[in-house]
């Protein structure tokens, strides 16, 4: 099983699964970020998302699936994927290859978003924190807009709830007890 947490950034996607690893702790986390920094380290980016390379979405769906068959373990994946052709070829490959999905979709409102973002950078590097909370901030109205394009099944979360009962509601879904 794959529990795919969605979402703008800053809204919750980590923490959320941060919670329902503690709350579960035979999951695995993957973050497909972590592919793109490696691709990153390899490849050319032309358009600067890594999610524009056919190769990321391919690596993507394909470690999903073998942490899945190998481990026979759930798999938590906080990444934000909103592009439809992007989901559709990336969630259609994992349920092509028999792993359960289930999608969520973590609801913020813009004006908590900005915040979030605004607070979760330190100023270690402040050119780099501006360039990061900025392209953060521009993805957030297509973040929100394609909410609208995800598929039927996408489970909509309200991100203003704390991180608990969000992953009460999640484990829930997936018929997992709460609090376990």
């Amino acid at each position: 099983m794959i529990v795919w947490v969605n979402g703008a950034f800053g809204s919750g996607k980590s923490t959320l699964v941060d919670e329902l690893r503690s709350r579960w702790p035979e999951a695995l986390v993957y973050d497909p970020e972590m592919v793109g920094y490696v691709l990153r380290e390899i490849v050319e980016v032309p358009t600067g998302d890594f999610q524009d390379l056919r190769l990321w979405r391919r690596q993507v769906a394909d470690l999903a699936v073998g942490l899945a068959e190998e481990y026979h373990r759930p798999v938590l994946v906080p990444m934000t994927l909103v592009n439809p052709g992007y989901v559709s070829e990336i969630f259609g490959a994992l349920t092509d290859a028999g792993i359960d999905v289930h999608h969520f979709f973590v609801k913020v409102p813009r004006e908590v978003l900005e915040k979030r973002i605004d607070g979760r950078f330190t100023p270690d590097n402040l050119e780099q924190d501006e360039r990061v909370r900025h392209r953060c901030k521009e993805k957030i109205g297509p973040c929100m807009a394609a909410a609208d394009t995800l598929p039927n099944d996408t489970v909509f979360l309200d991100g203003e709830l704390n991180p608990q009962e969000l992953a009460g509601q999640v484990l829930a879904h997936v018929g997992m007890e709460a609090g376990r």
